[in-house]
């Protein structure tokens, strides 16, 4: 240990070197065995100089270990430490109704904006869909995933039949502008025939 009297000389030293170590005055260490000379320092410029000797140095960090902060949190994870002797707040206060519902909107809401830029879905469907997600129709992604394909899948099977329909609709129609060009070609035939009599 410095005797005292030394100390109360070496304040001016401890000082320097806190400033020139970047560091408190507490982190400053003095070399017990060199105190004649740390004393004799009274600028920075010497100060380098004996820290460049390595008579004056920075004591290292000490240690602060989080093992058993790590040890506890995997422990949380697992569900350890969560009773009720640990709650403080109310459950809406330690988890907030509507930070769960945000975090449901959001994923709900990027998927759909995806599905709409890469024309998976067009914008009717994507106007429908954003108000069925805000008017809470779809508990999560897989759910409404799976309500877009059921859609689609029955626009497709309702276009499929529209289509046979239609095709339908025309084959009749031509069956029957061929039915009633034969019936005129006919009727024409027999006046003609009526005609040569």
């Amino acid at each position: 240990p410095v005797p005292l009297g030394m100390a109360s000389s070496l304040r001016l030293q401890k000082r320097l070197a806190a400033s020139v170590l970047k560091c408190g005055k507490g982190k400053v260490w003095l070399d017990p065995n060199e105190i004649s000379e740390i004393s004799m320092a009274n600028s920075r410029q010497n100060v380098k100089k004996l820290v460049k000797d390595g008579f004056i140095l920075r004591k290292p960090q000490k240690i602060h270990s989080r093992a058993r902060v790590k040890a506890r949190l995997i422990a949380k994870k697992k569900g350890r430490h969560c009773g009720p002797g640990k709650r403080k707040g109310t459950a809406e206060a330690r988890t907030p109704s509507k930070g769960i519902w945000m975090k449901r909107i959001r994923v709900l809401r990027r998927l759909l904006k995806k599905y709409r830029a890469s024309n998976k879905i067009d914008k009717h469907m994507y106007q429908e869909l954003y108000m069925k997600a805000k008017g809470n129709v779809f508990k999560n992604k897989r759910v409404l995933m799976e309500y877009i394909f059921r859609t689609k899948a029955e626009q497709l099977r309702l276009k499929a039949l529209e289509d046979q329909a239609a095709a339908h609709r025309a084959r009749n129609k031509a069956a029957r502008a061929r039915k009633l060009a034969n019936k005129q070609l006919e009727a024409h035939r027999e006046t003609d025939a009526e005609g040569t009599q």
